[in-house]
């Protein structure tokens, strides 16, 4: 019995060797900044990695053998959602106990989170601004290091968030949606309607008016139209205000829009390509980004555009950035025009917040109109019958461009970060298909979708849903093919298009 004892200790111990030995520096301050209401602020001073941080929540029992949710907490707060499943959780499984054992206060995570889309430019000025303030000697560091220098000094509480609010109106007012959202969920007058057992729903986002949605005590709380989540035996919790916010999409530039359209390769022409890119850039137009259209590149000429993308500038003053690849395709990757593959995720990583942090904390759209294997979805049919299609092609390359490669599961085509969204044609290892005149299934169904349900107010992830049962009960004249686009996302908001003021433009 001691035996075995001992060798769950010794497991237990090293999945939190290994836990430690993947959370780079960044992730040791993260996990030392939502300890802070958790361990002693001079004990925490003085640890130097990961392990040093679960020593101290072993020794204050926050953390043992048998219960390990808070650090499974912890690593979900800092998005390190890869690690959760050496402590035996998923993502999925730590969002559904949040709200009855989460320890992490909704203040530190307001903190937390206005930390992590607050710029390195943006903490200069901060910093510019507070100067008076802070210490001579005083080394900027990061947010984080900002905010606790601010609690010590007794300017920065969980009942006074104004020295924020001040500096964020000044640096970027976007910013106080965050401490905002804080306040309203731990406001006096909410309270009062806890206690009258309802609660009004809100909605942060200027284009949503509807601010009287009520939630009844005698039913379990679900967020309708608002951020606020109310159960009766748990009260007032603020773990969904990270879903129901909205990116900020009504600057006066909404963002650049990349159109790479492939049609003429060495030894065969993706006929109706041209139609799918005419398509795109009238929708996105419309929509209000600035199109540039790019044809016939190779795949030396893609990633060049890519990196002259990255550093462009202009991002800073845009809302998003979206980039459409039309192509043939394998696992993971898309082809030049000189035959050569390109792994999507090379492509999408220049865009990541350090590459280019211009569009830090800002949405990446990547819509990738291409074959991702060689195998054809069959079709199940059930009442409603399928939608067919007239003689449809592969987009994919011919039998002679074809080459053993690995699978590259679809999430594996996105940087780990948040803000990235990636809309695929089909599922990874399977063709997807386009008429030579119409264009493709998904593009076509892309546009018709983005046209009828933006002026509905619907955000992109209700959008695509529709794009698949579109796509889906799609079939070829035979009856034997189908597809199923996918989308994988990194989004931590809503995204919602501005409904433009002109019609639809088909």
């Amino acid at each position: 019995s001691s035996n075995m004892e001992s060798d769950i200790n010794l497991k237990f111990h090293q999945q939190l060797f290994l836990i430690s030995e993947n959370l780079v520096t960044e992730d040791v301050a993260a996990l030392k900044f939502l300890c802070t209401d958790l361990l002693h602020l001079s004990k925490l001073e003085d640890v130097k990695s990961a392990a040093d941080i679960f020593k101290l929540l072993m020794a204050q029992e926050y953390l043992n053998v048998e219960n390990t949710f808070l650090l499974a907490e912890l690593l979900y707060r800092i998005k390190c959602h890869s690690l959760l499943e050496k402590l035996g959780y998923t993502k999925k499984k730590v969002q559904e106990r949040l709200h009855e054992k989460g320890r992490v206060s909704p203040y530190r995570q307001m903190l937390y989170e206005l930390s992590e889309n607050i710029t390195s430019a943006m903490l200069e000025e901060i910093i510019f601004l507070l100067q008076n303030r802070l210490p001579k000697r005083w080394r900027t560091r990061s947010a984080l290091d900002l905010m606790t220098l601010l609690e010590k000094q007794g300017l920065l509480t969980k009942d006074n968030v104004k020295i924020l609010e001040d500096v964020c109106m000044t640096v970027s007012p976007d910013l106080l949606e965050i401490i905002d959202c804080y306040k309203k969920a731990t406001g006096e007058k909410l309270i009062l309607l806890k206690e009258l057992g309802v609660l009004l729903s809100f909605c942060p986002t200027k284009r949503h008016k509807r601010r009287c949605v009520l939630l009844s005590s005698g039913e379990e709380g679900t967020p309708v139209d608002g951020i606020f989540l109310f159960q009766p035996n748990v009260g007032l919790k603020y773990t969904v205000l990270e879903t129901m916010r909205s990116y900020k999409m009504d600057g006066p530039h909404r963002g650049f829009c990349l159109i790479i359209n492939n049609v003429n390769f060495n030894s065969s022409q993706r006929k109706g390509s041209c139609k799918d890119a005419e398509e795109l850039a009238r929708v996105f137009t419309w929509l209000g980004l600035d199109v540039r259209t790019y044809t016939d590149l190779t795949s030396g000429g893609i990633i060049d555009l890519m990196e002259t993308w990255q550093h462009v500038q202009d991002h800073k003053d845009r809302n998003c950035f979206i980039c459409c690849i039309l192509s043939h395709g394998k696992s993971g990757a898309i082809f030049g025009t000189d035959d050569k593959l390109v792994s999507i995720r090379v492509l999408t990583s220049h865009f990541t917040a350090k590459r280019c942090p211009q569009l830090a904390a800002k949405p990446k759209l990547f819509f990738i109109q291409a074959c991702q294997g060689d195998n054809i979805q069959c079709p199940v049919y059930l009442d409603d019958g399928p939608v067919y299609a007239d003689h449809p092609v592969y987009d994919g390359p011919t039998p002679d461009l074809s080459a053993m490669q690995e699978r590259v599961p679809v999430y594996e085509s996105i940087p780990e970060e948040a803000d990235f969204l990636l809309g695929m044609a089909t599922v990874d290892g399977c063709v997807s298909f386009r008429h030579v005149e119409e264009g493709t299934w998904y593009i076509q169904a892309l546009c018709s979708k983005l046209q009828l349900l933006v002026p509905r107010g619907e955000d992109i992830l209700s959008i695509l849903t529709q794009v698949n049962e579109d796509v889906a009960r799609r079939d070829s004249s035979s009856g034997t093919k189908k597809q199923m686009p996918q989308p994988v996302y990194t989004l931590r908001r809503k995204l919602i298009f501005p409904i433009p003021m002109a019609p639809p433009p088909s």
